[in-house]
């Protein structure tokens, strides 16, 4: 039974409970009434699951149904219902909605009853218990559930939480994760936002394009998890719309579903408001941030709460990359466990416990072999839907090595790349063929990535039709392989740069950015051999420049 994409996602999670079995016949059904229904079984497209229309399930009688929430008319229904959490932690309060509730539409909280344990949601309207079988994530669950309603809390049993059970299923893969996403040796910063007014994104709303133009793009990536509401409730198209300047900056914005957490999985800390996936988070032993600034829907107490309250705060005030060299240094992997090992119990088994309870429901002998999480995908999707930045605010600062001679060998060039918002940076770095008009006319350095099939003449050609078209840039490159460019200088000629003994996976266009720096400064003839060190995101990389005749074949 799926009311929304969230429920839905939850249901896919503890489907390998049934894996196995040629005995079941699975159908899928809408449960109607929510605002947030769009695309919530959008997941299934490619899957081909049996789909029925509600009205036609509520006349029939089932084996076993399974949802993730409890809301909308699932009294109608016939047969033993599991109910499983369709969050983690139960750390909201249950919101104050008239008549047919929205999951999750704005309202004011009531009370102190959390969001999934109130008694209102979880009985029949005789008063029964609504489900046979309610599975629970932690012994702590069951335990508040009994103090606001023992009738309520009858069914319910500690199972696990299969999501999770994914996550850590899915950590061998967490390189795998990383090379698919082109994270590098960076590092992944991933920053979470619920849903409703209390959220980062409602009340931070700069923030994940901040993160991305702040932190030097050669040292950390960014991404942005929104909870699915929030793709329901803007769509795709309109979602896509908003979040246009984080797209283009880099900001990686994964789907709903798995996604999110493969970036998880593959992630160095995580930034987050009162969502209970920085509990998964937490679970997994990363770095958490808070960015929560305080309301009526977080329940004090929760394990949520108190991963807050334990948590570094992210101070608006402070540089953000010095804020996060400290919680990285400072980071203690056992401290955030230990606050979700408040609402994770049985870690790692949650899928067989969840099988044994549900054939006991169908009163079937389950399959010999013992059920698994099913790892994550790779989020090959993810990097395409954002690619990297086009355009690059460029610092950098030139030390002449006190050992070199007359020409500057060994100097040092310190550079650092933001994707470029507001604030521009010493200098402009563009990509010819991509960037946008405005940046391509004012850039300093302009540069392409030369496939060999170009229609362009030569890069010779090429480089000097950029110059002459464009009188602000100075520096016109073509990126010919990983090690290796050519570049034509205003007043200089043409150069071949090879990159030495460079460490694997640095960008050629950053080491590229660290010698148009130190041409512009040196504004001097530049000699065969010529040596300059680059300095780029922590690691150094040394480009040997070599002048070019600037007539006849190609660089060759």
């Amino acid at each position: 039974m799926v009311r929304t994409a969230t429920t839905l996602h939850r249901l896919l999670d503890a489907a390998p409970a049934l894996a196995g079995d040629r005995r079941i016949r699975l159908h899928v059904t809408l449960v109607p009434g929510s605002e947030f229904e769009a695309d919530a079984l959008a997941p299934l497209d490619g899957l081909r699951a049996l789909q029925l229309p509600w009205e036609e399930a509520t006349q029939r009688s089932f084996a076993l149904i399974l949802a993730a929430s409890a809301r909308g008319e699932l009294h109608r229904l016939r047969g033993p219902l599991t109910l499983l959490p369709h969050g983690a932690g139960f750390s909201k309060r249950m919101p104050a909605l008239p008549d047919e509730p929205g999951d999750g539409a704005p309202a004011q909280p009531e009370g102190d009853a959390a969001n999934g344990l109130h008694p209102d949601q979880l009985l029949r309207p005789d008063g029964a218990p609504l489900a046979r079988l309610h599975a629970l994530a932690h012994p702590g669950q069951l335990e508040r559930l009994a103090a606001h309603s023992p009738r309520a809390a009858v069914p319910a049993a500690v199972v696990g939480d299969p999501t999770l059970d994914r996550l850590l299923e899915s950590q061998p893969r967490r390189d795998r994760y990383r090379h698919a996403l082109r994270t590098g040796r960076r590092k992944l910063v991933v920053t979470l936002s619920t849903w409703g007014p209390e959220s980062l994104l409602t009340r931070r709303p700069g923030l994940p394009l901040r993160l991305a133009t702040e932190l030097p793009y050669d040292a950390y990536q960014t991404a942005l998890v929104l909870h699915p509401n929030e793709h329901a409730y803007k769509g795709r198209f309109g979602l896509g719309l908003d979040l246009t300047p984080e797209r283009k900056a880099g900001v990686l914005l994964p789907s709903p579903y798995e996604e999110w957490a493969a970036l998880l999985v593959a992630a160095d800390c995580v930034i987050t408001d009162h969502g209970s996936t920085a509990l998964y988070a937490a679970a997994l032993g990363l770095p958490v941030l808070g960015a929560y600034d305080g309301g009526s829907e977080l329940l004090p107490g929760t394990p949520m709460a108190r991963l807050l309250e334990a948590a570094p705060r992210l101070d608006e005030q402070a540089p953000y990359v010095r804020l996060l060299e400290r919680v990285l240094a400072e980071h203690r992997p056992e401290s955030v466990r230990a606050v979700a090992a408040d609402a994770f119990a049985r870690q790692g088994n949650a899928v067989g416990e969840l099988r044994r309870r549900l054939y006991a429901l169908l009163d079937l002998a389950p399959p010999p072999v013992p059920p698994e999480p099913e790892p994550l995908p790779l989020p090959t999707e993810v990097a395409r839907r954002s690619p990297a930045p086009s355009v690059f605010a460029l610092d950098g600062e030139v030390d002449a090595d006190p050992g070199g001679d007359a020409n500057g060998a060994g100097d040092m060039v310190r550079v650092v790349r933001r994707p470029v918002s507001g604030r521009v940076g010493d200098h402009l770095a563009a990509k010819e063929d991509w960037a946008g008009l405005r940046h391509v006319q004012s850039a300093g350095l302009l540069y392409r990535h030369w496939d060999g099939h170009a229609a362009t003449a030569s890069v010779r050609e090429w480089s000097a039709g950029v110059l002459a078209a464009y009188p602000g840039c100075r520096t016109a490159a073509a990126v010919l392989a990983e090690d290796r460019c050519v570049l034509r200088v205003r007043d200089g000629g043409l150069l071949d740069m090879r990159l030495e003994s460079a460490p694997a996976g640095v960008d050629p266009v950053a080491a590229l950015c660290g010698v148009h720096i130190w041409l512009v400064k040196r504004r001097a003839a530049v000699p065969a051999g010529q040596r300059v060190r680059c300095e780029v995101g922590g690691r150094r990389v040394v480009a040997v420049l070599q002048p070019l005749p600037d007539a006849g074949a190609g660089p060759g």
